[in-house]
């Protein structure tokens, strides 16, 4: 596992290399419908990189107790929604499915690793007089 500083260096280099490749092959994701589809797929991982890395930004920056809140998922959500609509309208449709649904599982996954654990609480013992 790698510290917050390097994973946002990662991700940062992630999403614009998922951009790029994007942008460079349009006309081949353009060319089917599995292939536009496919596009929106790797906008919702550009999503995913982009929320890693705004998050890991906060986190170097603010400290590690520090969360995401819905501003940055909206704009990260906007991003790469304009990215993949840049290669095909319906990339943009299916990002947002796609992205969404990442939303959820990164969501779901986060609640599992990091909540916080209350400790069972103890037996009450009453003492009832016969």
């Amino acid at each position: 596992m790698v510290n917050s500083a390097t994973s946002f260096v990662l991700s940062s280099i992630l999403a614009l290399l998922i951009f790029s490749g994007m942008q460079m092959y349009k006309p081949l994701l353009i060319r089917s419908p599995i292939t536009i589809i496919f596009g929106g797929y790797l906008g919702s991982l550009m999503f995913m990189f982009f929320v890693t890395a705004v998050g890991n930004l906060e986190a170097t920056l603010f400290g590690k107790n520090f969360q995401l809140k819905l501003p940055e998922i909206v704009l990260s959500m906007a991003i790469s929604l304009i990215a993949a609509g840049m290669v095909h309208r319906i990339c943009f449709t299916t990002c947002l499915i796609f992205s969404l649904i990442t939303i959820y599982y990164m969501n779901k996954l986060s609640q599992k690793a990091y909540a916080a654990t209350a400790p069972a609480p103890a037996p009450v013992k009453s003492r009832r007089h016969k």
